[in-house]
């Protein structure tokens, strides 16, 4: 069956339905990334997002409930080059094709993703529709028109509240371990593994959770995770951490991170093209020592907006575009990352998450 994807612009890209039949309307991004392909797709911060992947074969190792990074994918639609028929990997239990059925994900494949790869590069992220039903040009545009005329904006989504949990959730490790609460906006399962190795214990949190009620359930310290960049949620969360700083140790992942950085009075800008991929170089302003980092994100931290703070350090940027990456500050007890802290190892915890638990070890000292 064929489908289409229209950009608003006009820009039209054809190919075959391999997902459910229906439409969908949704800001179109790019990944990078040659791997790791239903972890992505279950990553809660491309909720809504019509996603494209810049590698040509998509689907090649198959799918598995272990690789799932939240409890479903709520992708808007997603943009192949090729959906590959054949899967080879011992872990694999379905193929690529039946995971887009099962999270019923309107998807495209046959479309030459070069060329809009250098589309969205050259002119920015816009809005787009995927659609398997209607295939007028004309029709699909008016759409994309009263979409952005009734919904978009920065507070128009409310991705959040359908993604966090409902309720206070615990999860024990060691009984001498560590409390650590975390702002559920979409974590990863990785990442949550990852603070279940040093013995955590975990305490997840819905979003709207009170600034007195996470206080009252005295943790050691506290996550603002990754999850959507826009969204109405975000100004309460922001009021939230402004009364929690300097209070208890805090570590603001992506969204997270730039949560803080609206808490510090600062604000963001929207990127041409966002970070969306697993090969992003970063490194300290006071060295020529690189590291490479995954990231999603398609906002950054407006530097001039905030001016000096004290006793705020910017502890790494980004080498393609310097835009800032990584904040910390003791004396106001956080650290800020616009990657994600993702294990480079199985069973390794990313020394993020090793330096947040540093801090709040010396704020129990303290």
């Amino acid at each position: 069956m064929k489908a289409v994807l229209v950009l608003e612009d006009g820009s039209t890209f054809h190919g075959t339905s391999i997902g459910v039949i229906g439409e969908r309307i949704g800001e179109v991004i790019l990944n990078t990334a040659v791997v790791g392909y239903q972890e992505i797709m279950t990553d809660s911060a491309n909720s809504g997002k019509i996603l494209v992947f810049t590698y040509p074969l998509i689907g090649n190792y198959g799918v598995a409930k272990k690789f799932y990074e939240s409890r479903k994918c709520r992708l808007g639609s997603v943009v192949v080059k090729e959906c590959s028929r054949m899967y080879s990997n011992w872990q694999a239990e379905g193929t690529f094709a039946s995971f887009l059925k099962k999270e019923r994900i309107v998807a495209i494949s046959g479309v030459d993703t070069r060329t809009l790869t250098v589309k969205i590069r050259n002119s920015g992220e816009m809005l787009g529709i995927v659609s398997s039903r209607e295939m007028k040009k004309s029709i699909l545009l008016k759409k994309l028109k009263d979409y952005e005329r009734n919904s978009r904006g920065f507070l128009s989504q409310h991705h959040i509240k359908n993604i966090s949990v409902k309720r206070i959730t615990k999860i024990k490790g060691n009984p001498s371990g560590p409390r650590i609460a975390i702002v559920d906006l979409g974590i990863l399962n990785s990442f949550i593994r990852q603070l279940r190795n040093p013995g955590c214990n975990l305490i997840l949190l819905p979003y709207n959770t009170s600034a007195d009620k996470i206080l009252g359930l005295s943790p050691d310290g506290l996550i603002i995770s990754n999850g959507p960049e826009e969204d109405e949620a975000i100004p309460e969360i922001v009021v939230v951490v402004q009364k929690l700083l300097r209070k208890i140790p805090i570590l603001g992942i992506s969204a997270g991170s730039e949560i803080i950085y609206l808490a510090l009075g600062g604000k963001l800008k929207k990127m041409k093209t966002g970070h969306h991929g697993l090969n992003y170089p970063v490194r300290s302003p006071d060295s020529y020592k690189g590291d490479i980092t995954v990231q999603n994100h398609s906002f950054a931290l407006d530097e001039g907006s905030m001016g000096e703070k004290a006793g705020v350090k910017i502890t790494l940027r980004n080498v393609n575009d310097n835009s800032i990456e990584e904040m910390e500050s003791k004396s106001l007890k956080f650290i800020s990352t616009q990657y994600y802290p993702v294990s480079h190892r199985a069973g390794e915890v990313n020394e993020v998450f090793t330096r947040f638990l540093k801090m709040v070890k010396d704020a129990k000292k303290n």
